[in-house]
């Protein structure tokens, strides 16, 4: 159990790693690609998926870690 909750804890880690790396302070996900961010808008699209990823990996990393505190 301990190993699984390990394999877990660095998968999650990496993906978190990953998708807040992907995330440009300030820019929407168009404009690291290329394309012009002179309007405000609205997450869409890919931008959105990987918001709500970042948030959903943050949270399983958290309970991971729980999980791992209280196996022996």
């Amino acid at each position: 159990m301990k190993t699984l909750l390990i394999v877990l804890q660095i998968v999650f880690a990496v993906t978190l790693a990953v998708s807040i790396l992907l995330q440009s302070k300030g820019v929407g996900l168009s404009e690291t690609f290329g394309g012009s961010g002179n309007v405000y808008s609205t997450k869409r699209g890919a931008e959105k998926f990987l918001f709500l990823a970042t948030i959903v990996l943050a949270v399983l990393l958290v309970l991971n870690t729980l999980a791992f505190a209280f196996v022996r």
